[in-house]
């Protein structure tokens, strides 16, 4: 995954960590196998594995305190072109004040000390001796995106005095200042599992041969000493299955089979695995059900477009809200039997029964109860171009087969609806690309074939049948 340009990586660790964090949620303590048990196969219809549920009653998509947690990170860092450790610490007090649904409780008594914010945590550690737990863990990606462009110093010092603010055990800060590190390798397209072995060396010396432990390439789950809601096995479980996971969703499955503290493994290894597959790694059946709201903080509902603005933004681009502006409606229309086409105002206003695919930004979310968003852009530069069209296609069948109306468009309806509805025609019909592309123009006048990179991905899925 060299070629995954930056930007697709940056997206996808801030959306991977969140989509893991809401996927793991429902099966947060629970005994090992849980998640394969309720899904051995892909859902990739109307009721994807993003179900809810738990004990907390999560609903479908929502990210827990891990992502709560992260957000205000996230807006700090850039409210103040910066770290500012008083003005995050208030956000968190805050934040635990409004009474969040889930609050760990090494975070919630440093929160609820009354103590200033340079001494509540290390206060609480020399009178406990407790606070190696994950919760500092769970919520530095948007730190390490943030701080990776800054270098292998500035990035773990910053996930050290970050982790400090709640957990006074310095433990805790290694695991997030290796982390760090791992995350700046991935970002920059590198490999992170061959940069465990550095990142170990900058390890204070006393804590070092702890986490060496625990990312060895030969340690695996069954050999942790403590559950996995301590820092160690936490980022334990999350390297291995980076390293023995085959692509994004696989990584997922693993830990959350782990059992025990679900979410903020998951939501770990989301941000490693996001960094290292890209955006367009990340099934968009979960991608696109990620929401949630930040307690004390109003009633913003944060969804995917806002993450990847948010991911932006962390890495040096202006923050701004995507407006797409007001375009002639065209569509819906039925181009093939039971797929609809349009463009973005087409599909925006159309009926809700429909189920869309969406397949540019949006600017403000559409009403309809299901509603996906791929990762594709009308350039060259869509890498994972292949595993994106596959996920979009592999949605489109399951929903079709629950006899669903499927609106699949683009902001023109023309260049990228085109791809889908002729990779339709080559994939599930049999035809060749040059066949598919006549097909479509008959029913579809609004096909765009300006793109190359398309018709060169429709090539290599015809050679695959």
């Amino acid at each position: 995954m060299e070629d995954v340009h930056r930007s697709n990586r940056v997206a996808g660790a801030l959306v991977g960590s969140a989509a893991g964090d809401a996927l793991g949620a429902p099966f947060e303590f629970g005994p090992p196998g849980q998640f394969s048990a309720r899904f051995p196969v892909p859902a990739r219809g109307s009721k994807p594995e993003m179900c809810g549920g738990g004990s907390l009653g999560w609903e479908p998509g929502e990210f827990t305190d891990d992502t709560q947690m992260a957000l205000l990170v996230a807006e700090s860092l850039i409210e103040n072109d910066g770290l500012d450790e008083g003005h995050l610490f208030d956000r968190f007090r805050r934040w635990a004040e409004a009474g969040p649904p889930d609050i760990g409780n090494q975070t919630g008594a440093v929160l609820g000390s009354g103590r200033p914010w340079d001494v509540a945590a290390a206060e609480h550690f020399e009178e406990t001796g407790h606070a190696a737990g994950n919760g500092s863990l769970m919520r530095t990606t948007p730190a390490a995106i943030w701080f990776s462009r800054f270098g292998t110093e500035a990035t773990m010092d910053a996930a050290r005095r970050i982790s400090a603010l709640t957990h006074g055990d310095p433990a805790a800060g290694e695991g997030c200042a290796i982390f760090h590190e791992l995350m700046r390798v991935a970002l920059d397209g590198g490999d992170p599992l061959a940069a465990v072995g550095t990142a170990l060396e900058l390890v204070l010396p006393e804590h070092r041969e702890r986490w060496a432990t625990v990312l060895a390439p030969d340690w695996t789950p069954s050999d942790a000493t403590e559950s996995n809601g301590a820092v160690w096995p936490t980022l334990g479980q999350a390297v291995w299955a980076l390293r023995h996971g085959r692509d994004f969703a696989e990584v997922m499955r693993q830990v959350i089979d782990l059992g025990g503290d679900t979410d903020t493994v998951a939501a770990v290894a989301g941000g490693l695995a996001g960094a290292v597959y890209g955006m367009g790694g990340i099934p968009m059946r979960w991608s696109s059900a990620v929401r949630g709201r930040v307690p004390g903080f109003g009633d913003r509902r944060w969804g995917l477009a806002d993450l990847q603005e948010l991911a932006a933004a962390l890495d040096g681009k202006p923050l701004q809200h995507y407006d797409p502006g007001v375009i002639p409606r065209i569509g819906p229309q039925e181009a093939l039997p039971g797929i609809w086409a349009g463009n973005l105002d087409g599909a925006r206003h159309s009926e809700n029964d429909f189920a869309v695919i969406s397949l540019c930004r949006l600017g403000d979310p559409f009403p309809h109860e299901v509603h996906r968003m791929a990762y594709v852009a009308d350039n060259d530069y869509n890498h994972d171009l292949d595993t994106v069209l596959a996920d979009v296609l592999d949605d489109l069948a399951a929903l079709r087969a629950e006899g669903r109306k499927v609106l699949v468009h683009c902001h023109g309806g023309a260049s990228r609806t085109g791809l889908v509805l002729r990779g339709w025609l080559v994939r599930e019909e049999g035809m060749t690309p040059d066949e598919a592309t006549a097909h479509v123009a008959e029913r579809w006048p609004h096909l765009g074939l300006w793109n190359a990179s398309f018709i060169t991905a429709l090539d290599r899925l015809s050679s695959e049948r």
